[in-house]
């Protein structure tokens, strides 16, 4: 697949949400027991999902809709981060972006996947 705009904003987007739910295990969790585990742990592991899942060479490789799913839930859960954190116009901004960008890489994924076959 050949780097397109949709494709870097794609990875500012990921290395957003990752920093977004950082911040919320930051913000939300008393300092420095369990918001250090919850400001690590949350984007670590929102990572392992997407490497396993998601990425492009992903170890475990879904069809379009489990890897729409995958995205769903980093995607959403960083933009709910925002939301209860009362940042609603950050969270509110970068879901519709995200949204936005899901979409037109979902539909180009699965072009590239028909002319694959």
């Amino acid at each position: 697949m050949k780097l397109t705009p949709n494709l870097v904003l794609r990875f500012a987007l990921e290395l957003f949400a990752l920093y977004s739910l950082g911040y919320w295990g930051y913000i939300s969790w008393p300092f420095p027991l369990p918001g250090v585990y919850f400001m690590i742990g949350v984007p670590l592991f929102a990572a392992i999902i997407w490497g396993v899942f998601r990425s492009p060479k992903a170890v475990i490789p879904l069809d379009p809709v489990g890897r729409a799913l995958v995205e769903i839930f980093v995607m959403g859960a960083a933009a709910f981060a925002w939301v209860s954190e009362g940042n609603w116009p950050i969270g509110l901004a970068f879901g519709a972006v995200a949204t936005i960008s899901g979409v037109i890489n979902g539909r180009a994924e699965i072009t590239h996947e028909r002319e694959a076959d």
